[in-house]
């Protein structure tokens, strides 16, 4: 009887080990933000963005991308660009990813065809995107 208690609080033991090695794995430990950086930078791009002036269009979409892109690095989202990226982030952290997907396809646009040129009305809902993406993942 004393060898099967034994083997027993052993068993239990092992089990008790193996479970929080588990655990420990698949919780994804969430990343702290310098919240306030991030809000600082977001609050410069969308001050930049002035309806009078065309070319902040294009350059808040840009800047407003950046910010994202750089969360998601600091956040250890493996991948070499942007895009790629986004797709190992996915659904599970974005409210509105299909809005992130087009503002992000919205700034290789205006970085790669010299001659697009966004609305202000574009720009304005890209900005909305990045900021809701920011909140999303807990940088601001």
């Amino acid at each position: 009887m004393d060898g099967s208690l034994l083997v027993f609080l052993v068993a239990i033991v092992i089990v008790g080990i193996l479970f929080l090695l588990a655990v420990s794995m698949t919780n994804k430990r969430s990343h702290s933000f310098d919240k306030e950086n991030y809000q600082i930078d977001f609050l410069r791009i969308e001050q930049s963005l002035e309806k009078e002036n065309e070319s902040s269009y294009s350059m808040a979409i840009i800047e407003g991308d950046k910010l994202l892109d750089q969360a998601l690095m600091e956040m250890g989202v493996q991948g070499r660009t942007m895009g790629d990226r986004l797709k190992r982030v996915g659904k599970d952290k974005f409210t509105q990813l299909n809005a992130v997907w087009y503002a992000h396809k919205l700034r290789n646009q205006i970085a790669h065809e010299h001659d697009f040129k966004p609305e202000y009305r574009q720009a304005l809902h890209a900005l909305e995107t990045y900021k809701q993406a920011l909140k999303d993942l807990g940088a601001i």
